[in-house]
C-alpha cells in the first residue's frame, strides 16, 4: 500500500492557497482517480458546532476538497453523523450543510437505511452511502481525544457508524485498548480511499469537544490512515507508538510495518513539530493485578480521571444523558439543571464531555466538593 504523506504548511483558512495546496498533496500521494466517480467527503463532525471552535473540520477546507474533486471530474456527496442528531438534520452552525449547498454536493442524511459489514467479530451497521460511493475521502481534525489521545485518520471512520449506534461501541469495548482494537478492526472493513486531515487550526488539551483551539498550521494527506495518523500525532508532540490505535495498527502490519516505511512529502518534520501543543499525559501500562483491583475497589475508582460535571454552567439539556451508553448519568430528581453521575457505572468513555457544548463536563480526577 502507498505509504506516502504529504504535507503542506498553512495558517490561515485562504480558500485559493487551500485548494492549491489540496491538489498538491493528492497528486504527491498518489490519490485514486475521481473522474466519473462518485465519491463522498466524510468530514469530521463531532456536533454542529461553529467552525472557530474547531471541533469540526472547517467548512473551507472542505469546500476546497469538493471543488478539487468536481474540478477532476467526480460527482461529489457529503456526509456525516455526528453522537445525537435528528434525521434529516442540516447541521448548519459548522458551515458545512452552506458549502453543500453552494457547491451542488448533495448532503447524505447517514441514519437513512445503514448497511451491514463484517468485520474480524461480528457486524457493525453504517452507512449505506459510504458503500454506494466509488470512493469515500475522510476529512479528520487535528485534535486530542480524552480515550485515545489523538484522533485523525483511524478514529473518523467512526463517523460512518450512523448515531448513537456509534456511543453504543463505548459498552461493547469499554476501555481504551479494546475501543482502539475496535476502531481498527472497523478500518479494516471499510477503508476510505484517501485522508485529509484540517491541521491549520487544531485542538489542544481536553479534546475533541473541550479543548482549546491553538494554530497548528499544517494540512496534512495520504492514503494510508495508519502513516497519516504516525506524521499528525508526532507533528502534536507525541510518541506515535502512544496512540493505541497507531500501535495496534502497526503490529498488524495492514497499512505499514513500521515508521521506517513512511515516504514524507513536506517541510523539515522538526520544523513543524508543535513543541508547546498540550498533549494528553500517556497513561503507562498497568500490571494485570493492579487493573484488577482497580476495576473492584470504588475508592481506587475514584482517582482515575472521570467526568466532572460543571453545575454552573449546565442549561439541562440532558445530551450527556442521551449518549451515555450505559445510562450511569441522570437528572437530578429535585435540582435543576444538575445531573448526576453513579461513578460504579461509568466506564470512563466520555461521551458525555464531547457532545457538551456548554463546557459543563471536565475530564479530571475528582476533587472534594465537585
Amino acid at each position: 500500500m502507498n505509504t506516502t504523506v504529504s504535507v503542506r504548511e498553512c495558517r490561515e483558512y485562504d480558500p485559493d492557497m487551500i485548494i492549491r495546496h489540496v491538489a498538491e498533496i493528492y497528486r504527491a500521494c498518489g490519490g485514486p482517480v475521481v473522474k466519473g466517480k462518485l465519491v463522498l467527503v466524510k468530514p469530521n463532525l463531532l456536533m454542529d458546532a461553529a467552525p472557530e471552535k474547531c471541533i469540526t473540520t472547517h467548512p473551507v477546507v472542505v469546500e476546497a476538497v469538493i471543488r478539487f474533486l468536481q474540478g477532476e471530474g467526480a460527482r461529489v456527496i457529503a456526509g456525516d453523523s455526528p453522537a445525537l442528531h435528528k434525521p434529516g438534520a442540516k447541521l448548519e452552525r459548522s458551515g458545512i450543510y452552506e458549502v453543500c449547498r453552494r457547491t451542488g454536493a448533495g448532503w447524505v442524511d447517514f441514519l437513512k437505511n445503514p448497511s451491514e459489514v463484517r468485520m474480524r467479530n461480528g457486524s457493525i451497521r453504517i452507512a449505506s452511502a459510504a458503500l454506494d460511493a466509488d470512493l469515500v475521502i475522510s476529512l479528520p481534525k487535528f485534535k486530542n481525544h480524552e480515550l485515545v489521545y489523538f484522533t485523525g485518520a483511524i478514529k473518523n471512520t467512526l463517523g460512518l457508524v450512523p448515531g448513537i449506534t456509534k456511543a453504543m461501541q463505548h459498552a461493547l469495548h469499554y476501555d481504551r485498548e479494546r475501543f482502539s482494537v475496535f476502531l481498527v478492526d472497523l478500518n479494516e472493513a471499510v477503508t476510505p480511499q484517501f485522508f485529509l486531515m484540517d491541521g491549520i487550526m487544531g485542538m489542544e488539551g481536553h479534546g475533541p469537544g473541550q479543548g482549546m483551539p491553538v494554530n497548528t498550521g499544517v494540512l496534512i494527506g495520504s492514503s494510508n490512515p495508519a502513516a497519516l495518523d504516525i506524521v499528525a500525532s508526532r507533528i502534536a508532540g507525541y510518541d506515535p507508538m502512544d496512540i493505541p490505535t497507531s500501535r495496534i495498527a502497526v503490529a498488524r502490519r495492514i497499512w505499514l510495518k513500521g515508521e521506517e516505511e513512511i515516504i514524507y512529502d513536506g517541510p523539515g518534520l522538526s520544523s513543524i513539530v508543535r513543541k508547546d501543543f498540550r498533549r494528553l499525559p500517556i497513561s503507562g501500562n498497568e500490571n494485570i493485578a493492579v487493573k484488577f483491583i482497580k476495576h473492584r475497589l470504588w475508592f481506587i475508582k475514584k482517582l482515575e480521571k472521570r467526568p466532572v460535571f460543571i453545575h454552573s454552567s449546565c442549561t439541562g439539556c440532558g445530551e450527556c444523558i442521551k449518549i451515555c451508553p450505559v445510562n450511569a448519568i441522570t437528572m437530578h430528581p429535585e435540582k435543576k439543571n444538575r445531573v448526576v453521575l453513579n461513578d460504579r457505572k461509568c466506564i470512563r468513555c466520555f461521551c458525555c464531555s464531547e457532545v457538551c457544548r456548554y463546557n459543563a463536563v471536565e475530564v479530571r480526577r475528582k476533587i472534594i466538593g465537585d
